[in-house]
């Protein structure tokens, strides 16, 4: 097995652990992260209905002019989910970290929704 794939296949393992705890309802909707090396994308999902309710990411045409993998960009995505999630009516969510540890981009898009008034 390639270091890659070995790296890919692990991190789907604790997605999948975490995953067991973390679920997302109509009332505290999941705030789903994942990062590749160039964007981020974020979604807040409410898993009883089996639907999103807002997303981000750095693939949308006003994040492209800047660059898309840094901790800049990902602290900007958190704050848009945040805003829409508000604008849909969201205030509380679970957060998924999508396997990833909390640090760099996945805690600054955390700390960016928070901010910009998601709890969690």
């Amino acid at each position: 097995m390639a270091d890659t794939e070995r790296v890919h296949v692990l991190r789907r393992r604790r997605h999948e652990r975490l995953r067991r705890k973390v679920v997302g309802t109509a009332e505290r909707p999941r705030l789903a992260v994942f990062g590749s090396n160039r964007h981020i994308v974020a979604q807040v999902i409410d898993d009883a209905a089996g639907r999103t309710i807002v997303a981000a990411s750095t693939m949308e045409a006003s994040l492209r002019a800047q660059p898309t993998g840094n901790v800049a960009a990902a602290a900007e995505v958190g704050r848009i989910v945040a805003e829409r999630a508000r604008a849909a009516g969201v205030g509380k969510v679970v957060f998924d970290r999508g396997g990833s540890r909390y640090h760099g981009r996945v805690a600054a898009l955390a700390e960016a929704a928070r901010q910009a008034g998601l709890e969690f």
